[in-house]
């Protein structure tokens, strides 16, 4: 009966993975998810909580000081559940499945780069809220782009997003719950 749920689930997912991943042959939604996947790159998050960090001053330092601990401490689960759960990626493992030359080789599960720009917009959105408009789309575009890249499955990306708003959250409430270790 497990089994059979199970595999109900992963069929489902495949199909999910397929109709995003089918339309990679499209020039401007390549060029698109190309560049945008890179906003839940380390290089492009670590900065970010850099530019945060030293060139604000006052709550905004502060939100970039919850930013830097969730990114970081967002990376320790990450990299454990990658070990225990070695899931290889769809473009290894599905039939047709549409990606770019020299692709990742690590494991899917769960997508970092999902997990990492979700670990960055949440303190800045628990501290500026009217930035969701754009931050939210932003990172929910991010894990549709490692989908349609062929590196993820939706569930990689889900558990990602999870994963990265779960440590976001608790990085704003340690931030919020000693205010005096990080006043400016």
């Amino acid at each position: 009966m497990l089994s059979k749920l199970l595999l109900t689930c992963y069929t489902a997912e495949c199909q999910m993975f397929r109709m995003v991943n089918k339309h990679y042959d499209v020039k401007g939604l390549n060029l698109f998810f190309r560049t945008l996947t890179h906003a839940g790159g380390a290089t492009f998050t670590i900065i970010t909580c850099l530019i945060i960090l030293f060139l604000s001053t006052d709550q905004l330092r502060i939100t970039g000081i919850g930013c830097a601990i969730s990114l970081s401490v967002s990376h320790i689960p990450v990299m454990i559940i990658k070990k225990l759960y070695p899931r290889t990626r769809p473009y290894l493992t599905l039939e047709r499945a549409k990606h770019q030359k020299n692709p990742l080789k690590d494991h899917s599960f769960p997508s970092g780069h999902t997990t990492a720009i979700f670990s960055l917009i949440i303190p800045i959105i628990l501290s500026y809220p009217v930035t969701t408009i754009f931050l939210l789309p932003l990172a929910c575009l991010v894990g549709i782009s490692r989908v349609y890249l062929g590196l993820h499955y939706p569930s990689d990306v889900l558990a990602g997003s999870l994963l990265g708003t779960s440590i976001g959250f608790l990085a704003n409430s340690f931030i919020i719950s000693y205010p005096t270790i990080f006043s400016v």
